[in-house]
């Protein structure tokens, strides 16, 4: 039996890296959701970038898959935008080599003893790189843009921990109505809903990111192309062809420009693994991603780095479509599903199969692994499959199954997952799945709308607390996409928030998850990891297991 297993695994493989090969050149890579990601510099279509141009001074050749979504911080809410804003652009706080909140832009802060409101204190020496001072207001007009309904950021709930933020986000209350002030030109005042342990883990994140307020009033679109763009943090963007390559420049106004090794950063667009890896052979690419049919030969070399990162693959259910109103039925899929195999046999790449949501690397008050705290929430069990199935048939009166649709964003790896679940079901549950890939903004749009009857998706943390992915599924969610809602469990991620004892909040938290694994209205599939070559001479890269990657400090010896 096991024989045969292998045997359908390693053909869906064969059949999808055929079906890649034959597509390569189609637009059809899946963009971030939610910060929803391929690893970095893993775009999976598209044709390689024209001929990689030499710069006078020492440039790091990156890939970024493909093009940004939007340079504006608050709605380029995904890896796309996120990475390479993080080098462009710096908030008050910025995550360190050891990936914690350390100073940034502000260089020192006072926090009040109920822990309510926070005073930042701005470096003197902090500039734009049009050489204008980096301003308290800078920030107060940036943190207001993300939350204008107007702008419709899908990172604006990042921002509900400041008071006023979800009101005046929603409708329901004012600009003047968040609590953000500019006390002097250097000093900025934030006054929280709560106390929030994590809140300086969260400045870190883009969303957060000033905006120079003179720039954007004078030009709105000033985030839009290379000559209009205005960067504070390590770099600033010196040309940017679009859908093609980016090129940044070291900033001269950056506080800390000393610390900045290299003179230029080349980001190329190429969305085939199979096509940055040659690139990265040739010497045209500092880093690249492993193809995966190469990881078994390559994953064990000596130029591979290999790290955490806090996130989940996952497929939603949509609640609102038959037959996926009923939770045995839900249930059925996910017990019929090998994540094991999964893992080892498709993807590949060392990551870990996801038996809960929370992924490893959150570590709880008693020192624990969240994860390992609360313990595997599913498991592979066909005989229990077979069983949910008929008991939830005969609930909804079903003398056969509606048909079912399983929706994925078109890439090599996407596909390979989609086809073996595919066979796993038809093999373990005897149920026939059809598939379906569209284009990324297509299926994006269409899951947000409900459209979807079983679609994959994929989360990174925002910030480093467990919450950040359970906040996802709470009623009216921009994240939820799955019609899910239950006062039950959006009270306990209230809870998870504001409560001030991290034990009992922990609780809360493990509370959440196990009603998401009871519900079954997501079904895990593996948790991602950081598979990158590195080309000899490349050192300095810091990849956060939750946050973007940092080139401050990047360095490249020949």
């Amino acid at each position: 039996m096991k024989e045969r297993k292998l045997l359908w695994v390693l053909l869906v493989m064969l059949t999808a890296l055929f079906l890649a090969a034959c597509t390569a050149n189609e637009d059809a890579g899946e963009a971030p959701e939610n910060t929803d990601t391929t690893e970095e510099g893993n775009g999976e279509d598209g044709e390689a970038a024209e001929e990689t141009p030499d710069l006078d001074g020492k440039t790091l050749y990156i890939n970024n898959g493909q093009e940004p979504t939007s340079f504006d911080p608050s709605v380029g809410f995904d890896q796309l935008s996120w990475d390479p804003l993080n080098n462009l652009m710096e908030g008050l706080t910025r995550l360190d080599e050891n990936s914690e909140a350390a100073e940034g832009v502000a260089e020192s802060w006072d926090i009040s003893e109920d822990g309510l409101t926070y005073t930042f204190h701005i470096r003197e020496d902090a500039n734009w790189s049009n050489g204008d001072p980096v301003v308290a207001e800078d920030f107060v007009f940036a943190w207001k843009h993300m939350l204008d309904p107007e702008t419709a950021s899908a990172a604006a709930f990042l921002a509900y921990y400041i008071e006023g933020g979800e009101e005046y986000n929603s409708g329901e209350g004012s600009a003047d109505d968040v609590n953000v002030t500019a006390i002097d030109d250097k000093t900025l005042e934030v006054v929280l809903i709560q106390p929030t342990g994590f809140f300086l883990d969260l400045l870190t994140n883009p969303a957060f990111f000033p905006i120079n307020h003179q720039v954007a009033e004078e030009t709105p679109d000033w985030y839009a192309e290379a000559d209009t763009f205005v960067a504070n943090g390590p770099f600033m963007l010196d040309s940017w062809e679009h859908d093609s390559e980016m090129i940044f420049a070291k900033n001269p106004e950056y506080w800390d420009a000393d610390a900045v090794n290299l003179d230029y950063v080349h980001f190329s667009m190429v969305n085939n693994t199979n096509s940055q890896y040659q690139m990265f052979q040739t010497g045209e690419l500092d880093t690249a991603s492993i193809p995966p049919e190469m990881s078994d030969e390559l994953i064990d070399g000596d130029n591979v780095f290999i790290g955490e990162s806090g996130g989940l693959e996952f497929y939603r259910f949509n609640l609102t479509e038959e037959p996926f109103q009923n939770k045995k039925i839900r249930q059925a899929i996910s017990y019929a599903i090998n994540r094991d195999d999964i893992a080892e046999y498709v993807v590949k790449q060392g990551v870990e199969p996801a038996y809960g949501f929370v992924s490893p690397g959150f570590t709880a008050p008693d020192g624990k692994d969240f994860r390992e705290e609360n313990g595997d929430l599913l498991s592979f069990d066909p005989e229990l499959a077979q069983e949910l199935l008929e008991e939830g048939m005969q609930e909804e009166g079903y003398d056969e199954l509606p048909p079912i649709v399983l929706t994925y964003s078109t890439s090599d790896v996407n596909q390979a997952v989609a086809e073996t679940m595919q066979n796993m079901l038809s093999e373990n549950l005897g149920v026939d799945v059809t598939l379906e890939n569209q284009e990324w903004n297509v299926f994006a749009e269409a899951q947000q709308n409900l459209e979807l009857q079983f679609s994959r998706s994929s989360f990174l943390n925002d910030y480093a607390d467990p919450v950040n992915f359970l906040e996802s599924f709470i009623t009216d969610s921009y994240m939820n996409r799955t019609g899910f809602s239950s006062e039950e469990y959006d009270e306990l991620i209230e809870k998870g928030k504001s409560e001030t004892d991290e034990e009992q909040r922990y609780e809360y938290l493990y509370e959440a998850e196990r009603i998401l694994a009871e519900e079954m209205i997501a079904m895990p599939i593996r948790y991602y990891n950081v598979v990158v070559l590195e080309a000899d001479g490349v050192e300095g890269i810091l990849r956060h297991p939750v946050g973007y990657f940092d080139l401050k400090y990047a360095d490249k010896t020949e």
